[in-house]
Protein backbone atom coordinates (compact mmCIF):
# COMPACT_ATOMS: atom_id res chain seq x y z
CA UNK A 1 0.00 0.00 0.00
CA UNK A 2 1.03 3.41 -1.30
CA UNK A 3 1.82 6.31 1.36
CA UNK A 4 -1.14 8.25 -0.54
CA UNK A 5 -3.18 5.46 -0.84
CA UNK A 6 -2.25 5.18 3.09
CA UNK A 7 -3.31 8.60 3.93
CA UNK A 8 -6.99 8.44 2.40
CA UNK A 9 -9.87 8.92 4.53
CA UNK A 10 -12.42 5.97 5.32
CA UNK A 11 -15.71 7.18 2.50
CA UNK A 12 -18.13 8.74 3.85
CA UNK A 13 -21.70 7.93 4.00
CA UNK A 14 -23.88 8.46 0.76
CA UNK A 15 -25.56 11.11 0.28
CA UNK A 16 -29.12 9.52 -0.79
CA UNK A 17 -32.20 11.26 0.91
CA UNK A 18 -34.30 14.37 -1.14
CA UNK A 19 -36.52 16.90 0.52
CA UNK A 20 -39.57 14.64 0.03
CA UNK A 21 -37.76 11.52 1.43
CA UNK A 22 -36.14 13.93 4.53
CA UNK A 23 -39.91 14.71 4.95
CA UNK A 24 -41.19 11.42 5.12
CA UNK A 25 -38.65 10.13 7.49
CA UNK A 26 -39.04 12.86 9.97
CA UNK A 27 -43.17 12.38 9.68
CA UNK A 28 -42.43 8.81 10.50
CA UNK A 29 -40.81 9.25 13.17
CA UNK A 30 -43.29 11.74 14.76
CA UNK A 31 -46.07 9.96 13.58
CA UNK A 32 -44.98 6.44 15.10
CA UNK A 33 -46.27 4.24 18.07
CA UNK A 34 -46.27 7.44 20.22
CA UNK A 35 -50.28 8.74 19.34
CA UNK A 36 -51.60 5.11 19.14
CA UNK A 37 -51.01 4.79 22.61
CA UNK A 38 -50.45 8.20 24.43
CA UNK A 39 -53.91 9.34 23.73
CA UNK A 40 -55.24 7.63 26.78
CA UNK A 41 -52.31 8.92 29.45
CA UNK A 42 -52.69 12.23 28.01
CA UNK A 43 -56.78 12.01 28.32
CA UNK A 44 -56.06 10.61 31.97
CA UNK A 45 -53.45 13.72 33.01
CA UNK A 46 -55.31 16.57 31.41
CA UNK A 47 -59.18 16.03 31.04
CA UNK A 48 -61.26 15.08 28.11
CA UNK A 49 -59.62 18.51 26.02
CA UNK A 50 -57.15 16.19 24.84
CA UNK A 51 -56.11 18.25 21.73
CA UNK A 52 -55.24 21.48 24.51
CA UNK A 53 -52.05 19.26 25.24
CA UNK A 54 -50.95 18.25 22.15
CA UNK A 55 -51.10 21.33 21.07
CA UNK A 56 -49.14 23.26 23.72
CA UNK A 57 -46.25 19.91 22.77
CA UNK A 58 -45.69 20.87 19.56
CA UNK A 59 -45.53 24.58 20.13
CA UNK A 60 -42.87 23.49 22.85
CA UNK A 61 -41.24 21.00 20.21
CA UNK A 62 -41.10 23.80 17.74
CA UNK A 63 -38.84 25.73 19.37
CA UNK A 64 -36.20 23.26 19.55
CA UNK A 65 -36.83 22.06 16.57
CA UNK A 66 -35.62 25.90 14.95
CA UNK A 67 -32.19 25.30 17.00
CA UNK A 68 -32.03 21.81 14.96
CA UNK A 69 -32.37 23.53 12.37
CA UNK A 70 -29.82 26.79 12.73
CA UNK A 71 -27.49 23.76 13.80
CA UNK A 72 -27.86 20.65 11.38
CA UNK A 73 -27.62 23.33 8.02
CA UNK A 74 -24.84 25.16 10.09
CA UNK A 75 -22.91 21.84 10.61
CA UNK A 76 -24.36 18.98 8.46
CA UNK A 77 -22.46 15.75 9.90
CA UNK A 78 -23.73 12.80 11.80
CA UNK A 79 -23.34 13.10 15.48
CA UNK A 80 -26.09 15.63 15.78
CA UNK A 81 -26.37 16.45 19.54
CA UNK A 82 -23.48 15.09 20.32
CA UNK A 83 -21.67 17.13 17.72
CA UNK A 84 -22.94 20.64 18.29
CA UNK A 85 -22.41 20.00 22.38
CA UNK A 86 -18.77 19.40 21.86
CA UNK A 87 -18.51 22.17 19.51
CA UNK A 88 -19.94 24.87 21.79
CA UNK A 89 -19.06 22.82 25.38
CA UNK A 90 -16.28 20.84 24.88
CA UNK A 91 -15.90 16.83 24.50
CA UNK A 92 -17.29 15.89 28.11
CA UNK A 93 -20.45 17.64 27.61
CA UNK A 94 -20.76 16.52 24.08
CA UNK A 95 -20.37 12.96 25.61
CA UNK A 96 -22.69 13.36 27.86
CA UNK A 97 -25.36 14.64 25.37
CA UNK A 98 -24.66 11.74 22.86
CA UNK A 99 -24.55 9.28 25.61
CA UNK A 100 -27.96 10.12 26.38
CA UNK A 101 -29.47 10.53 22.98
CA UNK A 102 -27.91 7.36 22.08
CA UNK A 103 -29.47 5.74 25.67
CA UNK A 104 -32.06 6.77 25.25
CA UNK A 105 -32.75 5.82 21.71
CA UNK A 106 -31.52 2.62 22.54
CA UNK A 107 -34.08 1.96 24.99
CA UNK A 108 -36.91 3.47 22.73
CA UNK A 109 -36.26 1.03 20.41
CA UNK A 110 -36.38 -1.76 23.08
CA UNK A 111 -39.61 -0.61 24.10
CA UNK A 112 -41.13 -0.59 20.73
CA UNK A 113 -39.88 -3.84 20.29
CA UNK A 114 -41.95 -5.09 23.25
CA UNK A 115 -44.94 -2.80 22.66
CA UNK A 116 -44.91 -4.56 18.73
CA UNK A 117 -45.31 -8.14 20.78
CA UNK A 118 -47.81 -6.72 22.96
CA UNK A 119 -51.83 -5.61 22.35
CA UNK A 120 -51.67 -5.14 18.81
CA UNK A 121 -50.03 -8.45 17.41
CA UNK A 122 -52.78 -10.25 19.81
CA UNK A 123 -55.28 -8.96 17.57
CA UNK A 124 -54.15 -11.56 15.62
CA UNK A 125 -52.02 -13.99 17.50
CA UNK A 126 -50.36 -15.25 20.42
CA UNK A 127 -46.55 -15.19 21.03
CA UNK A 128 -44.04 -15.02 23.39
CA UNK A 129 -43.04 -12.06 24.10
CA UNK A 130 -39.04 -12.66 24.34
CA UNK A 131 -39.16 -14.56 21.28
CA UNK A 132 -41.17 -11.90 19.05
CA UNK A 133 -38.79 -8.98 19.92
CA UNK A 134 -36.26 -10.55 19.33
CA UNK A 135 -36.72 -11.30 15.58
CA UNK A 136 -38.43 -8.00 15.58
CA UNK A 137 -34.40 -6.17 16.43
CA UNK A 138 -32.49 -8.82 14.06
CA UNK A 139 -34.90 -8.30 10.66
CA UNK A 140 -34.39 -4.08 12.50
CA UNK A 141 -31.08 -4.03 12.03
CA UNK A 142 -30.69 -6.07 8.63
CA UNK A 143 -32.92 -3.54 7.10
CA UNK A 144 -30.71 -0.67 8.62
CA UNK A 145 -27.76 -2.42 7.74
CA UNK A 146 -29.65 -2.95 4.13
CA UNK A 147 -28.78 0.94 3.10
CA UNK A 148 -30.26 4.67 4.22
CA UNK A 149 -32.25 4.91 0.52
CA UNK A 150 -34.11 1.34 1.22
CA UNK A 151 -35.07 2.10 5.10
CA UNK A 152 -36.32 5.29 4.13
CA UNK A 153 -38.32 4.09 1.58
CA UNK A 154 -39.78 1.62 3.23
CA UNK A 155 -40.35 4.53 5.48
CA UNK A 156 -42.57 6.22 3.13
CA UNK A 157 -44.79 3.13 2.38
CA UNK A 158 -44.95 2.68 6.23
CA UNK A 159 -45.88 6.60 6.67
CA UNK A 160 -48.57 6.42 4.50
CA UNK A 161 -50.09 3.33 5.90
CA UNK A 162 -49.94 4.97 9.81
CA UNK A 163 -51.25 8.40 8.43
CA UNK A 164 -53.81 6.56 7.17
CA UNK A 165 -55.25 4.80 9.91
CA UNK A 166 -54.84 8.05 12.09
CA UNK A 167 -57.04 9.97 9.02
CA UNK A 168 -59.46 6.97 9.68
CA UNK A 169 -59.77 7.62 13.46
CA UNK A 170 -60.29 11.44 12.83
CA UNK A 171 -62.84 10.72 10.19
CA UNK A 172 -64.86 7.84 12.19
CA UNK A 173 -64.62 11.09 14.69
CA UNK A 174 -66.84 13.08 12.67
CA UNK A 175 -69.09 10.65 11.58
CA UNK A 176 -70.16 9.86 14.93
CA UNK A 177 -70.35 13.29 15.84
CA UNK A 178 -72.44 14.07 12.41
CA UNK A 179 -74.82 11.05 13.82
CA UNK A 180 -75.37 12.79 16.87
CA UNK A 181 -73.27 10.27 19.39
CA UNK A 182 -70.33 12.45 20.06
CA UNK A 183 -70.05 14.45 23.00
CA UNK A 184 -68.70 17.87 21.98
CA UNK A 185 -68.62 18.88 25.55
CA UNK A 186 -65.53 16.87 26.12
CA UNK A 187 -63.52 18.94 23.82
CA UNK A 188 -63.53 22.08 26.41
CA UNK A 189 -63.23 19.87 29.59
CA UNK A 190 -59.70 20.46 31.22
CA UNK A 191 -58.37 19.10 34.66
CA UNK A 192 -58.66 15.99 36.72
CA UNK A 193 -59.80 15.90 40.43
CA UNK A 194 -56.55 15.98 41.68
CA UNK A 195 -55.05 19.00 39.55
CA UNK A 196 -56.44 22.55 38.01
CA UNK A 197 -56.72 23.17 34.40
CA UNK A 198 -53.16 24.68 33.73
CA UNK A 199 -51.27 22.07 35.93
CA UNK A 200 -53.69 19.79 34.01
CA UNK A 201 -52.89 20.69 30.50
CA UNK A 202 -49.08 20.89 31.78
CA UNK A 203 -48.89 17.62 32.89
CA UNK A 204 -50.60 16.67 29.60
CA UNK A 205 -48.19 18.57 27.72
CA UNK A 206 -45.26 16.12 28.88
CA UNK A 207 -46.66 12.96 27.84
CA UNK A 208 -47.51 14.64 24.43
CA UNK A 209 -44.19 15.90 23.88
CA UNK A 210 -42.88 12.55 23.73
CA UNK A 211 -44.97 11.94 20.49
CA UNK A 212 -43.21 14.79 18.75
CA UNK A 213 -39.70 14.43 19.66
CA UNK A 214 -38.67 12.14 17.33
CA UNK A 215 -37.41 14.95 15.13
CA UNK A 216 -34.55 14.42 16.21
CA UNK A 217 -33.66 11.30 14.53
CA UNK A 218 -33.10 13.48 11.56
CA UNK A 219 -30.23 15.41 12.89
CA UNK A 220 -28.44 12.18 12.48
CA UNK A 221 -28.90 11.64 8.98
CA UNK A 222 -28.05 14.86 7.49
CA UNK A 223 -24.78 14.02 6.70
CA UNK A 224 -26.77 11.81 4.33
CA UNK A 225 -28.71 14.26 2.79
CA UNK A 226 -27.93 15.93 -1.16
CA UNK A 227 -28.75 19.22 0.13
CA UNK A 228 -29.01 20.24 3.68
CA UNK A 229 -28.99 23.72 4.29
CA UNK A 230 -32.15 23.42 1.48
CA UNK A 231 -33.79 20.53 2.48
CA UNK A 232 -33.86 20.14 6.08
CA UNK A 233 -35.60 23.44 7.29
CA UNK A 234 -38.51 22.55 4.59
CA UNK A 235 -38.55 19.02 5.73
CA UNK A 236 -38.43 19.52 9.20
CA UNK A 237 -40.92 22.57 9.69
CA UNK A 238 -43.32 20.39 7.42
CA UNK A 239 -43.55 17.82 8.84
CA UNK A 240 -44.05 18.95 12.23
CA UNK A 241 -47.32 21.38 10.47
CA UNK A 242 -48.37 17.93 9.35
CA UNK A 243 -47.87 16.12 12.64
CA UNK A 244 -49.24 18.86 14.11
CA UNK A 245 -52.30 19.40 12.49
CA UNK A 246 -52.91 15.12 12.71
CA UNK A 247 -52.30 15.13 16.01
CA UNK A 248 -55.00 17.39 16.97
CA UNK A 249 -57.62 16.34 14.72
CA UNK A 250 -56.62 13.23 16.11
CA UNK A 251 -57.25 14.07 19.71
CA UNK A 252 -60.88 16.31 18.95
CA UNK A 253 -61.84 12.48 17.61
CA UNK A 254 -60.93 10.89 20.41
CA UNK A 255 -62.81 13.27 22.63
CA UNK A 256 -65.82 13.68 20.93
CA UNK A 257 -65.95 9.69 20.43
CA UNK A 258 -64.67 7.77 23.47
CA UNK A 259 -65.36 9.00 27.48
CA UNK A 260 -62.35 10.16 28.85
CA UNK A 261 -62.54 7.47 31.59
CA UNK A 262 -62.30 4.45 28.70
CA UNK A 263 -59.82 6.65 27.29
CA UNK A 264 -57.39 6.91 30.27
CA UNK A 265 -57.83 2.89 30.88
CA UNK A 266 -57.21 1.81 27.87
CA UNK A 267 -53.90 0.48 26.69
CA UNK A 268 -55.21 0.90 22.87
CA UNK A 269 -57.06 4.35 22.78
CA UNK A 270 -57.56 4.66 19.40
CA UNK A 271 -59.16 1.10 19.18
CA UNK A 272 -61.59 2.38 20.95
CA UNK A 273 -62.68 4.80 18.77
CA UNK A 274 -62.73 1.87 15.92
CA UNK A 275 -64.95 -0.38 18.65
CA UNK A 276 -67.25 3.04 19.05
CA UNK A 277 -67.64 4.25 15.40
CA UNK A 278 -67.66 0.21 13.94
CA UNK A 279 -67.38 0.04 10.06
CA UNK A 280 -63.89 -0.64 10.71
CA UNK A 281 -62.14 -4.19 11.30
CA UNK A 282 -60.03 -4.02 14.69
CA UNK A 283 -57.66 -6.13 13.23
CA UNK A 284 -57.19 -3.64 10.12
CA UNK A 285 -56.62 -1.00 11.98
CA UNK A 286 -54.48 -3.82 14.57
CA UNK A 287 -52.14 -3.97 11.26
CA UNK A 288 -52.05 0.11 10.97
CA UNK A 289 -50.89 0.60 14.79
CA UNK A 290 -47.73 -2.58 13.88
CA UNK A 291 -47.18 -0.64 11.05
CA UNK A 292 -46.54 2.29 13.07
CA UNK A 293 -44.96 0.69 16.12
CA UNK A 294 -42.34 -1.07 13.54
CA UNK A 295 -41.42 1.97 11.13
CA UNK A 296 -40.69 4.50 14.22
CA UNK A 297 -38.48 1.64 15.67
CA UNK A 298 -36.90 1.51 12.20
CA UNK A 299 -36.13 5.20 12.27
CA UNK A 300 -35.34 5.50 16.23
CA UNK A 301 -32.78 2.83 15.18
CA UNK A 302 -31.43 4.43 12.35
CA UNK A 303 -31.11 7.78 14.60
CA UNK A 304 -29.23 5.38 17.30
CA UNK A 305 -26.60 4.11 14.98
CA UNK A 306 -25.68 7.23 12.97
CA UNK A 307 -25.40 8.75 16.35
CA UNK A 308 -22.93 5.54 17.39
CA UNK A 309 -21.06 6.38 14.05
CA UNK A 310 -20.83 10.00 14.50
CA UNK A 311 -19.39 9.99 18.52
CA UNK A 312 -17.23 7.31 17.09
CA UNK A 313 -15.87 9.56 14.27
CA UNK A 314 -15.76 12.55 16.99
CA UNK A 315 -13.17 10.08 19.41
CA UNK A 316 -15.92 9.96 21.84
CA UNK A 317 -16.67 6.08 21.03
CA UNK A 318 -14.46 3.41 19.66
CA UNK A 319 -13.02 4.24 16.44
CA UNK A 320 -14.15 0.52 15.80
CA UNK A 321 -17.74 1.87 15.33
CA UNK A 322 -16.96 4.02 12.35
CA UNK A 323 -16.73 1.07 10.28
CA UNK A 324 -18.95 0.95 7.55
CA UNK A 325 -20.21 -1.95 4.69
CA UNK A 326 -17.67 -1.61 1.74
CA UNK A 327 -20.71 -1.53 -1.12
CA UNK A 328 -23.60 -0.49 0.84
CA UNK A 329 -21.42 2.49 3.20
CA UNK A 330 -23.92 1.57 6.03
CA UNK A 331 -22.22 1.72 9.58
CA UNK A 332 -22.92 -1.97 10.52
CA UNK A 333 -20.55 -2.02 13.59
CA UNK A 334 -22.63 1.04 14.57
CA UNK A 335 -25.73 -0.88 13.80
CA UNK A 336 -24.71 -3.99 15.90
CA UNK A 337 -23.59 -2.18 18.77
CA UNK A 338 -26.86 -0.37 19.18
CA UNK A 339 -29.17 -3.87 18.60
CA UNK A 340 -27.34 -6.02 21.01
CA UNK A 341 -28.06 -3.44 24.08
CA UNK A 342 -31.54 -3.17 22.98
CA UNK A 343 -31.79 -6.84 22.75
CA UNK A 344 -31.19 -7.08 26.45
CA UNK A 345 -33.36 -4.44 27.32
CA UNK A 346 -36.49 -6.12 25.33
CA UNK A 347 -35.62 -9.40 27.03
CA UNK A 348 -35.27 -8.16 30.88
CA UNK A 349 -37.34 -4.87 30.73
CA UNK A 350 -41.35 -3.71 30.09
CA UNK A 351 -42.47 -1.11 27.93
CA UNK A 352 -43.31 0.85 30.84
CA UNK A 353 -40.54 0.86 32.72
CA UNK A 354 -38.71 1.29 29.36
CA UNK A 355 -40.08 4.22 28.06
CA UNK A 356 -40.41 6.21 31.72
CA UNK A 357 -37.07 7.84 31.36
CA UNK A 358 -37.17 8.83 27.73
CA UNK A 359 -38.78 11.99 28.04
CA UNK A 360 -35.86 12.95 30.68
CA UNK A 361 -33.16 11.94 29.05
CA UNK A 362 -34.21 14.21 25.86
CA UNK A 363 -35.10 17.12 27.78
CA UNK A 364 -31.72 17.03 29.10
CA UNK A 365 -29.94 16.35 25.42
CA UNK A 366 -33.12 19.67 24.15
CA UNK A 367 -31.47 22.04 26.67
CA UNK A 368 -27.52 21.54 25.56
CA UNK A 369 -29.17 22.43 21.89
CA UNK A 370 -30.92 25.04 22.79
CA UNK A 371 -27.94 26.81 24.95
CA UNK A 372 -25.33 25.49 22.05
CA UNK A 373 -27.16 27.91 19.37
CA UNK A 374 -26.38 30.67 21.34
CA UNK A 375 -22.73 29.96 22.49
CA UNK A 376 -21.97 28.68 18.75
CA UNK A 377 -23.39 32.35 17.18
CA UNK A 378 -19.68 33.23 16.81
CA UNK A 379 -18.91 30.90 14.78
CA UNK A 380 -19.96 31.35 11.02
CA UNK A 381 -20.21 27.49 10.13
CA UNK A 382 -21.42 26.80 6.40
CA UNK A 383 -22.77 29.59 4.39
CA UNK A 384 -26.38 30.48 4.03
CA UNK A 385 -27.03 28.34 7.12
CA UNK A 386 -30.58 28.77 8.31
CA UNK A 387 -30.69 31.14 11.47
CA UNK A 388 -33.27 31.04 13.88
CA UNK A 389 -34.55 34.40 15.85
CA UNK A 390 -32.46 34.28 18.95
CA UNK A 391 -35.73 34.69 20.79
CA UNK A 392 -36.59 31.02 19.94
CA UNK A 393 -33.74 29.02 21.65
CA UNK A 394 -33.90 31.02 24.21
CA UNK A 395 -37.61 30.27 24.69
CA UNK A 396 -36.57 26.22 24.10
CA UNK A 397 -34.36 26.04 26.72
CA UNK A 398 -36.77 27.43 28.79
CA UNK A 399 -39.68 25.22 28.31
CA UNK A 400 -37.00 22.59 28.62
CA UNK A 401 -36.73 23.17 32.30
CA UNK A 402 -40.35 23.95 32.45
CA UNK A 403 -41.27 20.59 31.12
CA UNK A 404 -38.73 18.86 33.80
CA UNK A 405 -40.10 19.91 37.01
CA UNK A 406 -43.34 18.20 36.01
CA UNK A 407 -41.33 14.64 35.67
CA UNK A 408 -41.87 12.34 38.68
CA UNK A 409 -39.40 11.44 41.09
CA UNK A 410 -39.46 8.13 39.87
CA UNK A 411 -38.65 9.05 36.29
CA UNK A 412 -35.87 11.25 38.25
CA UNK A 413 -34.53 8.77 39.85
CA UNK A 414 -33.98 6.50 37.05
CA UNK A 415 -32.84 9.25 34.73
CA UNK A 416 -29.83 10.22 37.11
CA UNK A 417 -28.65 6.86 37.02
CA UNK A 418 -28.08 7.24 33.00
CA UNK A 419 -26.81 10.63 33.61
CA UNK A 420 -24.17 10.01 36.14
CA UNK A 421 -22.98 6.67 34.07
CA UNK A 422 -22.56 9.44 31.39
CA UNK A 423 -20.73 11.68 33.41
CA UNK A 424 -18.47 9.28 34.75
CA UNK A 425 -17.51 7.97 31.54
CA UNK A 426 -17.07 11.62 29.87
CA UNK A 427 -14.41 12.27 33.08
CA UNK A 428 -12.81 8.78 32.28
CA UNK A 429 -12.89 9.72 28.09
CA UNK A 430 -11.30 12.85 29.35
CA UNK A 431 -8.33 11.44 31.25
CA UNK A 432 -7.37 8.95 28.55
CA UNK A 433 -7.44 11.83 25.82
CA UNK A 434 -4.84 13.99 28.28
CA UNK A 435 -2.71 10.94 28.57
CA UNK A 436 -2.80 10.40 24.50
CA UNK A 437 -1.55 14.28 24.20
CA UNK A 438 0.96 13.86 26.56
CA UNK A 439 2.18 10.73 24.91
CA UNK A 440 2.16 13.09 22.02
CA UNK A 441 3.92 15.92 23.36
CA UNK A 442 6.59 13.58 24.89
CA UNK A 443 6.66 11.02 21.55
Amino acid sequence: MSAGSAATPPPGLRRALTTPLLYFFILGDVLGAGVYVLVGQVAAASGGAVWVPLLVALVLALLTAASYAELVTKYPRAGGASHYATRAFGPAVGFVAGFCMLAAGVVSVAALARGFAGDYLGAFLTLPVALVAVVFLVLLALVNARGIRESTRANVVATVVEVGGLLVVVVLGAWLLLRGEGDAGRLVQLGTPEKGAAAAVLSGSVLAFYSFVGFETSVNVAEETRDPRRSYPRALFAALATAGAVYVLVGVAASLTVPTGVLASSSGPLLEVVREAGGVPVRLFSAVALVAVANGALLTGIMASRLAYGMARDGLLPAALTRVLPGRRTPWAAIAATTVPALLLALTGSVATLASTLVLLLLVVFLIVNTAVLVLRSDPGEPDHFRAPTVLPVLGAASCVLLATQVETEVWLRGSVVLAVAVVLAVVAAGRRRQEAERDATA
